[in-house]
């Protein structure tokens, strides 16, 4: 199954500027494939090293933070209220930069599930590349907290 933009703010409650997903390429019920276009006028490489523009490495996990998000929303009931939130953050590798212009492709697979808890393996790639390994987990909470 594929999402566009819209679909995906359907399924979580991030939007621009703090949206990092343009598209799912595919999602079941173990693994999300998702993407993201890396606009060198974003805000975020005008600071980050101006001369030299870099994606900080915390927006890569968070990338793939989101698309997970989106699985998991897709296997919670019915606008029920709740929300994923991270709570953990292990193994975490950054093996390559990530420039103004590149495409990131934002890969999670959920390794385990225990009630509202989700554990998932994730993957940060460019061009095949990979830029991020990382391990975490989220669990899904009101949204009124």
């Amino acid at each position: 199954m594929q999402l566009d933009r819209e679909q995906i703010q359907q399924h979580i409650p991030h939007r621009p500027p703090f949206l990092w997903l343009d598209e799912v390429v595919s999602v079941d019920q173990e693994r999300i494939h998702a993407r993201k276009y890396l606009d060198p006028q974003l805000d975020v490489f005008q600071g980050h090293y101006p001369h030299f523009p870099v994606l900080p490495g915390v927006l890569l996990c968070e990338a793939c933070f989101q698309a997970a998000a989106v699985m998991i929303a897709r296997m919670l009931p019915g606008d029920d209220g709740q929300v994923p939130v991270v709570t953990r953050l292990n193994n975490t590798k950054f093996r390559q930069m990530v420039r103004p212009g590149d495409t990131i492709d934002l890969e999670a697979e959920l390794t385990e599930r225990v009630s509202n808890a989700f554990f998932f393996k994730g993957k940060v790639s460019v061009d095949g590349k990979v830029a991020v390994r990382l391990e975490f987990a989220c669990t899904a909470t009101d949204a009124e907290q």
